[in-house]
């Protein structure tokens, strides 16, 4: 479905009709417009052809998962989600866009950490209300988990990687040294994930292209992979592809300090989206994926 077929649907599933569409920037997989509707209202409408069944039913249960935190941090209002026979999409709130400031930098920290202490029902565990489906990262899927009686965390990740591992080798996208010390992590992960921790709700895809600067200088969540998973694993993913403010790290532990050892594990949460990047994009990521394995094998 074209564009603008696309845009006509989600004006049918708000119930009101796009009085005029303009493309912005909205990510590496999908489409993205501005959109502005009869009534005025100022909307943002996220979709690509041939997205999934339940992939935007399940961002929008995250997002609504994630901002309902007291002290969290704010999420863009689900407007509605598109699921027209070829035309699928999420469209959200507007939010004008600013630069993260220093009250900004403080408050991603605190109300990141009281979202992860908000908690979940289990490793791997999706948002309630959340559409029987995988959790995916882009096309990339994960094991599945989620009940009470899942194994410990450890357990969890080192499934994780296995498979991703072994999807990555099998597409010819992560060399044999690289699959033999994430094979050794795997095998020591239960002595190189740290002491127990309860489910936390993560954001699951925290890079920092994801966390959006508003107009007010506060950051707002979007794009989430939201589910129950270590807590670390968010904040690894924050410093994957750039820096973390200082006083974003000493806000966060303020709240609720991280357990001895956590700065040694960050480039083990990183083999996870390291491999889902090699996978999706090919690339140098295998290779990172690898020697971010090394540290540990």
């Amino acid at each position: 479905m074209s564009g603008e077929e696309t845009i006509a649907a989600a004006g049918r599933a708000l119930g009101t009709p796009v009085e005029r569409a303009r493309r912005v920037a909205g990510g590496d997989i999908n489409d993205a417009w501005q959109l502005r509707l009869a009534d005025g209202t100022e909307a943002f409408l996220k979709s690509r052809p041939g997205a999934r069944d339940g992939e935007y039913e399940l961002e929008a249960a995250g997002l609504e998962w994630l901002g309902d935190v007291a002290g969290g941090l704010p999420v863009p209002s689900v407007l509605g989600v598109v699921g027209e026979d070829g035309a699928r999409g999420l469209v959200l709130e507007w939010v004008d866009e600013g630069r993260l400031d220093e009250a900004g930098e403080e408050l991603l920290g605190s109300g990141l950490a009281r979202i992860h202490a908000a908690g979940a029902p289990g490793f791997g565990a999706l948002p309630p209300g959340a559409p029987d489906v995988a959790l995916r990262f882009g096309g990339v899927e994960l094991p599945a988990g989620g009940a009470a009686a899942d194994p410990p965390w450890a357990e969890h990740y080192g499934a994780r990687i296995e498979a991703l591992a072994a999807e990555a080798s099998d597409a010819g996208r992560l060399d044999a040294r690289a699959a033999a010390a994430i094979a050794t992590v795997v095998e020591r992960i239960s002595e190189l994930a740290g002491p127990d921790e309860p489910p936390a709700r993560v954001h699951g895809d925290l890079w920092s292209g994801n966390v959006l600067a508003a107009a007010d200088g506060r950051p707002w969540l979007i794009d989430p992979a939201a589910h129950g998973a270590h807590r670390e694993i968010d904040l690894a993913m924050l410093r994957l592809f750039g820096s973390v403010p200082a006083r974003t790290l000493a806000a966060y532990e303020e709240v609720r300090p991280l357990a001895p050892g956590h700065e040694e594990r960050v480039s083990l949460w990183q083999i996870q989206p390291l491999l889902v990047h090699a996978i999706l994009f090919g690339g140098g990521y295998g290779a990172a994926a690898g020697r971010a394995a090394g540290r540990y094998a």
